[in-house]
């Protein structure tokens, strides 16, 4: 008889929770789910009054036996968990608003997980997050946390640094690049493989393969003609066909925030003025999700979510989780420790790559050297991610200040400290910095 699994979600009242709950619904043969328990804060109390109704009528509608149920309480959610889901975001969508404006005063790009941005939002989460962590090894020792949360790459190094979780960090953007490849080339995105290198939000295609074949160059030519795969949280501009051609990878959406910070600087005072924050537009969309979520004849996840961003977020987590269940010895794109998988980069530190994922975790595939023309870019924006952990951990100022004199978006000492004195005071109920 199978092992009847229990998934704690925290975060539960948030509006992604449908795409997880769809994605245990699909899997139900192979993921014998018998407990849900969804968590939040008392501040996001209706939201998550309103996820814990339409949970109950997708598991119904699907004629499962699963118990779901909603609670304040997050010790009692974590206890005797198999699997927990953390996909929080410490203050709210009117903190994300201010991570996007702040940089702006000083003519910096504004973004959720890049730049100052999201160095921000790091510094709010990681004290959270290690509370998180302390209950999992206290009630729920054996537990495998799936981390969600973004900065994914800063927040999975904090976790493995300075706990003894057992963790893995999870993002949609691979998922999203092979299948949008997938439809650029018109073929089966079963058939398609791409060798991931980089970190979280700065990962590349070092190299394509269609039925075993390499087509890295075609892709990169479709790009140079301007197929530009990109998502909806970042403006859609085509990629310089020379760039491209030099880069020799293919590179995700967020790369665009790096090699095009002027036109994206631009698109973004714009965006301001006209649309306000992508936080801002976040909200209006939440609230007709919600509004969408509320209605008793709404059953299943609702297709209007993926304006959200939330798009394969149901297929890379819960396939994960499954592949661990069912030791399924399956390849997956995580954020985990390098372990040699990038011979450039240092052995402990956290890295997006393939993995092999079974019931011991995520075993890193080799994949080599960082080729030259990114090695530095990656190289720096790791030294960032590290001085940040340091900064969160340690309330650290010296190290948030060198933090984001590392960040290749920000262009000075001076502008610097502005932003992190800026940060700090508009921040100062989450964070604190000596």
């Amino acid at each position: 008889m199978s092992k009847k699994l229990k998934i704690a979600v925290i975060g539960g009242g948030s509006s992604y929770t449908p795409e997880l709950i769809d994605g245990i619904i699909q899997r139900a043969i192979e993921l014998p789910v018998h407990e849900i328990q969804l968590v939040d804060i008392k501040e996001g109390e209706d939201k998550l009054n309103i996820i814990y109704s339409l949970t109950k009528r997708m598991i119904k509608k699907a004629g499962l036996d699963i118990e779901v149920y909603k609670t304040l309480n997050r010790r009692k959610a974590i206890a005797n968990s198999d699997f927990v889901v953390t996909q929080i975001r410490v203050g709210g969508l009117k903190a994300r608003a201010l991570d996007e404006k702040i940089p702006i005063r000083y003519d910096v790009i504004g973004q959720e997980t890049t730049g100052p941005g999201g160095f921000a939002k790091a510094l709010r989460t990681m004290p959270v997050m290690l509370e998180i962590c302390k209950e999992i090894e206290e009630l729920a020792p054996n537990a495998w946390l799936i981390n969600f949360t973004n900065p994914v790459s800063i927040i999975t190094e904090m976790v493995l640094k300075h706990t003894n979780v057992k963790t893995i960090g999870l993002c949609n953007v691979p998922v999203g690049m092979v299948n949008n490849i997938a439809e650029i080339l018109e073929c089966d995105k079963a058939n398609l493989k791409i060798d991931f290198i980089g970190l979280n939000h700065m990962v590349y295609g070092k190299r394509i393969y269609l039925e075993g074949i390499d087509i890295t160059t075609k892709v990169i030519d479709k790009l140079m003609e301007g197929k530009s795969p990109n998502m909806r949280n970042i403006p859609d501009l085509n990629w310089d066909p020379e760039l491209i051609k030099s880069l020799k990878v293919i590179p995700c959406p967020y790369h665009k925030y790096f090699y095009m910070k002027d036109k994206i600087l631009e698109e973004t005072k714009q965006g301001l003025t006209e649309q306000g924050t992508r936080a801002e537009q976040v909200m209006k969309i939440e609230e007709e999700l919600f509004q969408l979520y509320s209605q008793k004849e709404v059953e299943e996840k609702p297709k209007k979510l993926e304006e959200r961003g939330g798009a394969y977020y149901s297929e890379a987590a819960i396939s994960l989780i499954s592949a661990i269940y069912n030791d399924k010895s399956e390849i997956h794109t995580v954020n985990i420790g390098n372990n040699g998988a990038i011979s450039s980069m240092p052995g402990n530190v956290v890295v997006e790559v393939n993995a092999v994922v079974g019931k011991n975790g995520a075993k890193p595939i080799t994949v080599g050297e960082l080729p030259t023309e990114i090695k530095g870019l990656v190289q720096m924006v790791k030294a960032y991610e590290l001085l940040t952990v340091e900064a969160g951990v340690n309330q650290c100022y010296s190290s948030g200040l060198m933090a984001l004199v590392s960040n290749p978006l920000v262009p000075s000492v001076d502008v610097a400290k502005q932003i992190l004195d800026d940060i700090i005071l508009e921040n100062n109920r989450y964070i604190t910095l000596d």
